[in-house]
């Protein structure tokens, strides 16, 4: 079967499952479609188990075709950054700069570095001999919150204001600043060339604010052909051309794609909504976007449940993922915690802003292709053929799946308490 084949299948698998849930249940649309495809993984096992191995391999071989890591990285990402670019209010972002930016950068490096050394003297502790530099690597992987599963789970439950802007922006904005700490561990643990300061600060300076520059000039290259034209069709087309042709450009160049998807999506939804689009195109602008975003989201949470018929498990990994659970959670805890002591120096904020920053940091696909990008054969326990890749895929896809389905879906509560809190103290 070809990819084009395995796609059309999956899609059409996921509206299956948007539509039973939409008929049956009260969960958020990617929750029940990561919940029914994970179903689906375990059937598919237990059926392997009982004799039905063509089955198992099938699916194997064809996942393996589709390469989920660069169908998000060099795909999916452009078009689903974009959407939630369009999304973001100008004016929320500017009021919020200041903390997105402690955030995004001082609690994603808080974050990385408590969760590796932690990691590392737990393993030591229980006779795993997992280094130091791969630890640091799963903390850097897993420390990002990811854009797109905040964009599709938190953002549509309509959080105070505040709240819903720093979790957005962060998770929009953070993938830069990780994605740099990421490639420079990757680089020590795996490449064997020397990393200094200087190539580091380099690196941020060409793939981080080389993405927000790049996004910046796509964002008013697309503005004036938008303006340009008053064809509503013709509008809508072109913003299709930013996360297509824009984000491949940008990844030629060497900048971040997602920065520049993000900005651009920015520029575009806030300035050219305003000064560009015709009034047909103002009108169909969300809803055409919002119609791309679930349908390609359906697709990638789909293929988040079905990744685990890839994965090996052993006793071991179960061990280290049932630690790294609380250990990223508290991790995030603490590294919010610590910027809301700077932050409640200058402003009030809602009493349950830490508690939602903590539970409402998901992580997603973006952690999970990342740990997919480690290489294999790198023995952890070779008399039991562990290697750093196994280990590290494992423990993600542990933390990703309980961050979307308990983290997702108990979410609600919290956001609840904190709009009763602000509607009281509004009156």
């Amino acid at each position: 079967m070809s990819v084009y084949a395995t796609l059309c299948f999956l899609a059409a698998a996921a509206m299956l499952i948007t539509f039973i849930n939409s008929k049956l249940g009260k969960w958020q649309t990617t929750i029940a479609i990561t919940a029914g495809s994970l179903l689906f993984s375990l059937l598919i096992v237990v059926a392997g188990k009982n004799g039905f191995t063509q089955l198992q391999d099938t699916a194997i071989t064809q996942l393996a075709k589709l390469d989920f890591e660069h169908f998000l990285l060099n795909g999916l990402l452009g078009f689903l950054l974009f959407a939630g670019g369009l999304g973001i209010k100008l004016e929320s972002l500017k009021d919020q700069k200041w903390e997105i930016t402690a955030l995004a950068l001082g609690a994603t490096l808080f974050s990385t570095f408590f969760i590796g050394f932690a990691l590392y003297f737990i393993c030591q502790l229980i006779g795993i001999p997992f280094d130091l530099i791969y630890c640091l690597l799963f903390g850097s992987l897993i420390s990002p919150t990811d854009p797109i599963a905040v964009l599709a789970i938190v953002k549509k439950l309509d959080a105070p204001q505040r709240i819903s802007t720093q979790i957005e922006g962060e998770s929009l904005f953070n993938d830069g600043f990780g994605l740099v700490i990421f490639v420079t561990l990757f680089s020590i643990a795996f490449s064997g060339q020397p990393v200094s300061i200087e190539s580091v600060s380099m690196m941020f300076l060409h793939e981080a604010i080389g993405g927000i520059v790049y996004g910046f000039a796509l964002g008013l290259i697309f503005h004036y052909l938008i303006s340009a034209t008053n064809d509503h069709a013709m509008e809508l087309l072109l913003t299709i051309g930013v996360p297509t042709a824009g984000y491949v450009f940008g990844q030629m160049i060497g900048v971040s794609g997602p920065l520049a998807m993000v900005v651009a999506g920015i520029m575009i939804g806030n300035w050219t909504r305003k000064n560009g689009f015709s009034k047909e195109s103002k009108a169909q602008l969300d809803h055409f976007w919002e119609l791309v975003d679930e349908f390609l989201n359906g697709i990638l949470f789909l293929l988040i449940g079905l990744s685990m018929l890839e994965f090996s498990f052993h006793g071991e990994d179960w061990i280290i993922m049932l630690i790294t659970i609380p250990l990223v959670l508290l991790a995030r805890y603490l590294s919010v915690r610590l910027c809301y002591v700077g932050f409640n120096q200058f402003r009030s904020y809602n009493p349950y802003s830490v508690k939602i920053l903590t539970w409402g940091g998901l992580r997603g696909g973006l952690a999970l292709a990342m740990a997919m990008a480690i290489p294999a054969g790198v023995w952890v326990l070779p008399e039991k053929q562990i290697d750093v890749r196994e280990i590290i895929l494992v423990i993600t896809y542990g933390v990703v799946l309980f961050s979307i389905l308990i983290q997702g879906s108990s979410i609600v509560p919290l956001i609840n308490k904190a709009k009763e809190w602000q509607n009281t103290h509004q009156r």
